[in-house]
């Protein structure tokens, strides 16, 4: 508390300080007839406010600490003592010495043995003569430029004793520039920045000095301008004493730190540089330097000269001494089997030392030059990172840090970063020292070791303990929001292989069952044998998604084998039949592995109780989701009895033709306890279940009847209907097909059959020609949301297809994406080369109308164009379909 009384009264001291150099600067330069008493008035109020903070700030630092500080506080009371003398001297004239100048000459030794009490005790005491040689050449050289200046002055001056002022005073100035250098240097590191301070006062006094001299006249009249610049470096003085007294009061309890710097032989250099430069341009413009000015000069290119042949004894020195120690490290690295590396900041490779091709497996000069980083592993590309995180926080956890480096064979070497160092002693920004390790063996047994204990010997699928960590990694995601599940899954059926056809044909069955829950799972999902015949998944899913993988499970694993006994014919042996019981639980926050494990096992055992080969839900909303899909798979069947199912109708336009060219027919379901039944999944759980062939027969005869109804009263529509290729598989589809336009009496011609391009991945010649059939009977070939699958061209242009849809992915934010706009281009265009019209689905607003229309495509379906309605108001919607929507006001460029 009492620090921070200091802190705040030194503060405001120097707010004083700027406030005082203001008022009198202004006024003596305005010429106020009252700043002959203004001046001395305020230099006494800051000399003595500057004493007494001084004396506050030395009573926070008892003992030998405070006294440099108290000194200075004296000095200061004598600058005020000084002031008030010249206040109350009659007749006073500012511009000549008077008994005011007692105080202010005594305060000089004052201040100097201030400096000198900033010294350390004798005994600690390191001041060389490099550092006395730096403060004589300040001193000096202060002094020839104080003469310089003054020479002309002092023999201008009339009366002797204001010319032995004006001379005295720079020489003054010299002298505690050349005290405040010696300090500066001499030191402990943790009160430097209050020497600096000290030494910016000194100069500060040299400049009152220098300018109250060069202000005086032999007339006796004061320079309103010398005056101003005395009473600021006055100003500054005191200001700079203070700066020094707080920051001793902080950095006091810091640890001393002796070392002599750079910085004052460069000051007395600079001082020196300045001091012979004035000599020298007093030469040029005419000016012959006195003796006295040659002498000192002399002197000084002599000192300097001395100074110089230190510097070049110590860099020698100092050689010497770096190249004993380099060959020492040099000695020391080699001897040892670590590569040490120097990086500078950029995290290239500046030095290479120690066996490096033997541990790195590259060449040294492949090194040189290079960044460390790019000859990384991608996945390892934080090394760097880890090691620099480790220095700043001054803890070892990041070290040893390991890392994969690309060797010139194109292997990766395993490299461990066993030490590291800032390259630049305590700046760390400046590069590295690293001490690299080749541990590529090592690290090859441990992997080997890992996989031993986390692999199951006889599927290779990871065991229950790697099981356990992935459950740990998923519960910890889970806490940051990813969602995630667990699938246990046991066989049904193995006991009676293992009875029947022995423990070798249940060895081969447990591998075939590994091999199908990798197929089914994806990349980032992790397959385990928990021991036996119990398989567990930790896939990184929703509870919809894990449950629709269970059902997969479910479906694979429902299989009958047979195995052939030792010597038996391939196809021998008893008829076996095994299926799967999967329970799955999401990983919730807050729960631990054991819990989540003991929730996927009640479902497992629900499953087992419930007659097997099925899925089980735990946890709410997976019930939720589980009862849902299966109430939806139980009432489908029946839907269409209890006519829940009703299709609507979308409306295609044609731009060329400005009216409604046809129709898609879309089915819904309108479930009695769910409601609307989104097609996406209704049609997959008809797909999984094998219905999808009835519902689309029930599809193909209410639509073709409900539209042959709209023909007939003379429209003329096409009429789009969605098949699946699961129904296009079963070979029926023709049949079906016929059937439908017989019953309607719908014309082939009218109707168009839209199968999805899942078609292109399934390369069966049967389907081709199942395709070619419904062709030749008349039909139009459509292939539906193109784009959104994996489309092969060669493929396409072998289909008997009429039309291309594309998806709506295509259309949607082409109006604001060029690149987009390019592909629908490009689509329009390939549908023109294989003679297909295309048609736009998704058409919502009029711009992306208005630039499908500048690409050359002709058909839209959207709804912008209309939407989807039933078939009782279809005539109202074709028949007042207004053809100013497919009108296009103003011509759009083609990105």
């Amino acid at each position: 508390m009492a620090e921070r009384r200091t802190v705040r009264a030194a503060a405001g001291a120097q707010v004083l300080l700027v406030v005082l150099g203001i008022v009198t600067t202004v006024a003596q330069l305005a010429g106020v007839p009252a700043s002959d008493r203004l001046v001395p008035a305020a230099l006494g109020v800051a000399s003595g406010t500057a004493a007494v903070v001084l004396a506050r700030c030395a009573a926070r630092l008892p003992g030998r600490p405070g006294r440099p500080w108290r000194a200075l506080a004296g000095a200061g009371a004598l600058l005020a003592l000084g002031q008030a003398l010249a206040l109350a001297r009659p007749g006073r004239d500012l511009s000549s010495g008077g008994v005011e100048d007692l105080p202010v000459l005594l305060a000089v030794p004052v201040a100097v043995s201030a400096a000198v009490l900033l010294l350390p005790p004798r005994a600690s005491r390191r001041v060389g003569t490099r550092v006395l040689l730096d403060g004589v050449v300040v001193t000096v050289a202060v002094a020839l430029l104080g003469c310089v200046l003054l020479g002309d002055l002092v023999t201008r001056t009339a009366d002797p004793q204001q010319g032995l002022i004006s001379a005295g005073y720079p020489l003054v100035g010299a002298v505690l520039c050349g005290v405040g250098l010696v300090t500066l240097t001499a030191v402990a590191e943790a009160r430097r920045r209050a020497a600096g301070w000290l030494l910016v006062g000194f100069v500060a006094m040299a400049l009152v000095a220098l300018a109250g001299a060069l202000g005086r006249t032999s007339t006796g009249a004061a320079s309103p301008v010398w005056g101003g610049v005395t009473v600021l470096a006055w100003l500054a003085m005191l200001g700079a004493g203070l700066r020094g007294a707080l920051c001793d009061v902080v950095a006091r309890e810091e640890p001393g730190r002796r070392a002599l710097p750079l910085r004052g032989g460069v000051l007395a250099h600079g001082a020196a540089t300045a001091a012979l430069l004035a000599v020298t341009g007093g030469a040029v413009t005419g000016r012959s330097p006195s003796a006295g000015e040659a002498v000192a000069a002399a002197v000084l290119v002599v000192l300097t000269s001395a100074r110089t042949l230190s510097w070049a004894v110590d860099a020698a020195a100092l050689t010497r001494r770096l190249e004993r120690t380099e060959g020492w490290f040099r000695a020391l690295v080699h001897s040892g089997d670590a590569v040490t590396l120097v990086l500078d900041a950029g995290g290239r490779v500046t030095s290479a030392s120690g066996p490096v091709a033997d541990r790195l497996g590259r060449a040294e000069a492949d090194l040189l030059g290079a960044v460390l980083v790019d000859l990384l592993h991608p996945e390892d590309r934080d090394l760097l990172d880890r090691v620099g995180a480790a220095l700043r926080d001054g803890t070892p956890d990041g070290l040893p840090a390991t890392g994969r480096l690309h060797a010139t064979d194109g292997t990766w070497r395993d490299v461990e970063v066993s030490g590291a160092a800032p390259a630049a002693g305590r700046r760390a920004g400046d590069g590295l020292v690293l001490h690299l390790r080749d541990v590529t063996e090592r690290r090859a047994g441990h992997r080997e070791l890992e996989r031993l204990a986390y692999t199951d010997s006889l599927t290779g699928l990871p065991n229950r303990a790697r099981f356990m960590a992935a459950l740990d990694d998923a519960l910890a995601g889970a806490a940051r929001g990813r969602r995630s599940c667990v699938l246990l899954v046991d066989l049904d059926g193995f006991k009676a292989v293992n009875d029947v056809a022995g423990h070798d044909a249940g060895d081969r069955l447990l591998c075939e069952v590994a091999d199908s829950l990798r197929a089914e799972a994806r990349s980032g999902d992790l397959v385990a044998r928990l021991g036996g015949d119990e398989f567990a998944l930790v896939v990184d899913a929703a509870p919809d998604e894990a449950l629709a993988l269970a059902e997969r499970l479910v479906t694979r694993l429902d299989r009958t084998h047979r195995y052939a006994a030792p010597g038996d014919p391939e196809g021998a042996g008893p008829v076996l039949r095994t299926s799967a019981s999967v329970g799955v639980t999401e990983v919730v926050p807050g729960a631990d592995a054991s819990a989540t494990v003991r929730e996927a096992d009640l479902a497992l055992r629900t499953v087992k109780a419930q007659g097997k080969n099925g899925v089980r839900a735990s946890g709410e909303a997976l019930v939720e989701e589980s009862a849902r899909r299966s109430r939806l798979a139980r009432d489908l069947p029946g839907a269409i009895a209890r006519g829940q199912l009703r299709l609507v109708h979308q409306p295609v336009a044609g731009t060329a033709e400005r009216r409604i060219l046809g129709v898609e027919a879309l089915v819904r379901w309108d479930h009695p306890v769910h409601g609307p039944v989104s097609p996406e999944e209704f049609i997959g759980l008809a797909e999984d279940d094998g219905l999808i062939v009835p519902l689309q027969r029930w599809v193909l005869e209410t639509a073709t009847a409900e539209h042959a109804r709209l023909v007939a009263g003379g429209r003329d529509l096409k009429l789009g209907v969605n098949i699946s290729v699961r129904h296009l598989q079963a070979r029926c589809l023709v049949e079906d097909v016929t059937r439908a336009l017989e019953r309607s009496g719908l014309p082939a011609r009218m109707l168009m059959i839209e199968v999805t391009e899942s078609v292109l991945m399934d390369d069966d010649e049967r389907l081709v020609a199942e395709l070619a059939e419904l062709s030749a009977l008349g039909c139009i070939v459509s292939l539906d949301d193109f784009g959104k699958g994996y489309s092969s061209l060669a493929y396409l242009a072998r289909l008997p297809v009429q039309v291309l849809k594309m998806d709506r992915g295509f259309v949607s934010g082409i109006d604001t994406d060029p690149r987009g706009a390019a592909l629908v281009g490009s689509v329009v265009d390939l549908g023109r080369t294989l003679g297909m019209d295309v048609v736009a689905e998704g058409v919502e607003t009029p711009e992306q109308m208005a630039l499908l229309t500048a690409l050359g495509c002709r058909f839209l379906q959207g709804w912008l164009i209309g939407r989807p309605v039933p078939a009782d108001e279809l005539a109202a919607v074709v028949d007042g379909f207004d053809a100013a929507r497919l009108e296009v006001p103003v011509p759009v460029a083609v990105p």
